[in-house]
């Protein structure tokens, strides 16, 4: 008797063991979307840098209608966090996101280099990283970026800087006094920007840069610090701005002067610019976040085949003459902004290929997104390799870094050339 308890017991044993091991092999081999089969969801974070205008707002709404329309919400638990502009309280973030056990982080980074250690372990962890519009030198972050985009109709015509820099010397007819109304310094955003911008404008001997400063991507700063650039330079003939291009026209306006703008997507701008204000709206789409976070839970379900670490978000493009109020809520017959949002409120919250779902309602509250659709192929979108070196810091392995001449205009800038 008692052997036939030793046996049993032994056998049970067995069992048990042979159970957990199974077990143990099913978590270790769980695939995409698979979360081990506790029930609990994986944890998705939001996680932004500098906050407090529109697009940021715009941005993160986005996000947050793809993580949360319901066939992501009952598989994921989705966590907004803000972290401000020191490089430091954002590292600590992420670390305790890392810690927190984040299947995936989506963000938008303060600096391209000072979030790299951090990154990488959380990669090693098995955390998948996203980052929009500002990018980040990390080897296995991925970058959803439109800063060295390409006009959808001209793919050769690429950067913001560049081709808003050419356009204002185009429309002061080569020479002319300038201000520079800049990002938030430190970003690669604002790098890239103001980089290939004076690639160009240093081509030309006839245009004068009187003042530079940084607007910070906010309307009220960048109105702020072009009246006081007015006050030294009240015979300005062009500005160059990025974001906060509203308070920019609005000095302008309390200073009498009506003169060539190029700036980004504020509604503002547009209409300005539907009523003759000479200029070109361009810049960034807040659809990149919404972009990024579909791209980041893409991953998760099915992996990253197909996917590029280096996206680029085609450029918008909006002139004196082809900027159209629209009557509805969307980007229909040509029209590309809206008479009833506020003067500051980002337009490009549509991207009809990699956002399809994007609608007004989900970029001003968050919600609204009932279906989130498939991806495109995502080589389409996949950033052209000599301008790599903008955003990862390096060139490709076969690349070197050298004198674009090909392939891009305007030709000349610094890039990725193969030997």
């Amino acid at each position: 008797m008692a052997s036939k308890t030793k046996k049993l017991s032994r056998l049970v044993g067995a069992i048990a063991a042979l159970a957990s091991a199974t077990i143990m092999l099913a978590a270790c081999t769980a695939g995409p979307g698979d979360s081990g089969g506790d029930g609990q969801k994986d944890k998705v974070f939001l996680n932004l840098s500098y906050s407090g205008n529109n697009w940021q707002d715009e941005a993160a709404n986005l996000a947050m209608a793809i993580a949360e329309a319901p066939e992501n919400a009952e598989k994921y638990d989705v966590t907004k966090q803000i972290s401000g502009t020191d490089v430091q309280k954002q590292i600590s973030d992420l670390q305790s996101m890392i810690a927190s056990g984040a299947k995936l982080i989506v963000s938008y980074p303060i600096s391209p280099t000072a979030l790299d250690q951090v990154i990488q372990e959380g990669c090693d962890r098995g955390v998948t990283f996203v980052f929009y519009d500002s990018t980040v030198n990390a080897d296995c972050a991925y970058n959803v970026a439109f800063i060295t985009g390409a006009l959808a109709d001209e793919p050769e015509r690429a950067f913001f800087g560049a081709q808003t820099a050419q356009a204002l010397v185009d429309l002061l007819g080569g020479e002319g006094k300038i201000f520079l109304n800049r990002g938030v310094a430190g970003t690669s955003t604002d790098t890239v920007h103001f980089d290939t911008a004076m690639a160009v404008f240093n081509k030309y001997p006839g245009i004068e840069i009187v003042a530079e400063y940084y607007g910070s991507w906010d309307s009220s700063q960048s109105q702020q610090e072009t009246a006081k650039a007015l006050a030294a330079h009240p015979d300005v003939e062009g500005v160059w701005s990025q974001d906060g291009e509203a308070g920019v026209l609005k000095a302008l306006e309390a200073a009498g002067l009506e003169i060539p703008v190029t700036g980004e997507n504020s509604n503002y701008f547009r209409q300005r610019l539907s009523e003759g204000w000479p200029g070109v709206s361009s810049g960034s789409p807040p659809a990149q976040a919404g972009i990024a976070m579909k791209v980041g839970l893409h991953i998760l379900e099915h992996g990253a085949d197909g996917i590029p670490k280096n996206i680029e978000v085609p450029l918008p493009w909006v002139t004196t003459e082809t900027a159209k109020p629209c009557e509805g809520t969307d980007f229909v017959d040509g029209c590309n902004f809206f008479p009833g949002e506020a003067d500051t409120f980002v337009t490009e919250v549509f991207q009809v290929d990699l956002l399809p779902e994007a609608s007004l309602d989900a970029a001003k509250t968050g919600t609204g997104i009932t279906e989130v659709q498939d991806l495109p192929k995502m080589k389409d979108f996949a950033q052209a390799e000599w301008r790599r070196i903008y955003t990862r810091d390096s060139c490709d392995e076969g690349w070197a870094e050298g004198t674009v001449t090909e392939n891009q205009i305007p030709a000349g800038l610094p890039g990725c050339v193969q030997p």
